[in-house]
């Protein structure tokens, strides 16, 4: 696959908003967001957000809930810090049969459009969806190996078809245990497609027991390189928002923090785009084995045994918090300002009272209130002389939705900026 595709370096004429588009001979609308500094000569990463039954394309785009438009795009578009292209379809009659495929052909062709016009980096799509949504994204996995390089299945099923699904996709399943809608074991067989498919080895991760009201995410070992399967299970019902404790919350569910996680493993979120004189068309055949540009990890990577820095490591780190009602999002750089590279990290950082972070990506953190200490993961541990890396987490508040402060590498105190 190409990296980049025929909008980079072009002015766009696209903007955020709803288009409406002619696929299978019918009028189609979606929605796309995009960043609002967008810059031509970036690549992006791309999601595109599924709605449930009887939802629509406006529920995914808009959010909703506790966290209001902070649950945008499942959370996501927050998470990315508004740093990705998003774009939300319309399903016809609110839901996604897909009949005869028409539903995968209405992704490509809103691919082929949106991609002539933007930079999109082509290792970096994504599907995400809810119930319906879940399903449709199962089908995109199984259709479209070669486009998308992940898909997330909410309480998914296979309603939606899958013509294919027998390349690899990056795939992570979450459902309720107790699921009175689409049953956990539908979720079940749709994850056991890419356990096969991606060479993992086959297990029953654990699951909670009812009435524990929390969630266990469990990492198949044995996938093929850059394919990760993950499984999260909750002990709940059909929902997209499961918090633990038994609550369905937009603002404190786990799954905004795990979901960007998974996604971000695979690769930066913007970087500098080499046009190409022709975009790579989504739609016919798919080639027989895809293997992206930049393949991530066969699972998230374990916590460093332990820092090993440089005996006078220097360092500088900035950060920036978005925050809603009860919780927050944090996105924490940390740069290597010393003269020799750092290999394996461990940062130590104070948050205000009343935080307690509830999920992270591109880091481990204990613990999870008080003082913290983030340590790299095992494909980030390394940050050369005026490297950097970043990471971040999502915490509950009680009011005080400060930044964190006192940051500390190997004991010497950052710079902040």
């Amino acid at each position: 696959m190409l990296a980049a595709t025929a909008g980079c370096g072009k002015t766009p004429t696209l903007r955020s908003g709803t288009y409406t588009i002619q696929s299978g001979g019918q009028s189609r609308t979606y929605i796309l967001r995009i960043p609002d500094n967008y810059q031509p000569t970036l690549k992006y990463r791309l999601f595109v957000g599924l709605h449930w039954l009887n939802g629509s394309a406006q529920n995914v785009a808009a959010g909703g809930g506790a966290a209001g438009a902070g649950w945008a795009f499942y959370g996501q578009q927050r998470a990315s810090g508004n740093g990705a292209i998003f774009i939300a379809p319309q399903g016809l009659d609110a839901g996604w049969a897909n009949t005869n495929g028409r539903d995968v052909t209405l992704v490509d062709d809103i691919l082929r459009v949106v991609e002539n016009d933007l930079c999109v980096d082509t290792t970096q799509r994504f599907a995400l969806g809810w119930s319906y949504g879940g399903s449709m994204s199962y089908a995109l996995a199984c259709a479209r190996p070669a486009v998308f390089r992940a898909v997330v299945a909410y309480s998914g099923a296979q309603l939606s078809g899958c013509a294919g699904g027998t390349q690899p996709v990056a795939y992570f399943g979450i459902h309720g245990t107790r699921d009175s809608v689409l049953s956990v074991s539908r979720g079940r067989q749709i994850r056991d497609t890419f356990v096969r498919v991606n060479g993992c080895t086959a297990q029953n991760p654990p699951e909670p027991p009812n009435g524990s009201l929390r969630h266990i995410t469990t990492a198949y070992a044995g996938c093929r390189a850059g394919y990760p399967v993950q499984w999260a299970a909750f002990d709940g019902d059909h929902t997209p928002e499961p918090a633990d404790g038994g609550a369905n919350n937009t603002a404190t569910t786990w799954t905004t923090g795990e979901v960007w996680r998974f996604l971000s493993q695979f690769g930066p979120a913007t970087s500098p785009a080499v046009p190409t004189p022709s975009s790579p068309t989504p739609s016919g055949p798919v080639p027989s084995d895809p293997v992206p540009s930049t393949p991530g990890p066969s699972t998230p990577g374990p916590s460093s045994p332990g820092p090993s820095e440089p005996s006078d490591p220097a360092c500088r780190v900035s950060s920036k918090v978005n925050a809603w009602n009860s919780g927050l999002t944090a996105d924490i750089t940390l740069t290597n300002t010393g003269p020799a590279a750092v290999d394996g990290w461990a940062l130590t950082f104070t948050l205000a009272a009343g935080q307690t972070i509830t999920a992270g990506w591109n880091a481990t953190y204990a613990p999870a209130a008080g003082q913290v200490t983030a340590r790299n993961v095992g494909y980030n541990g390394a940050i050369a002389a005026g490297g950097s890396v970043s990471f971040g987490f999502q915490a509950g508040h009680t009011g005080n939705s400060a930044a964190p402060t006192a940051f500390t590498l190997g004991g010497v105190p950052c710079a902040t900026s």
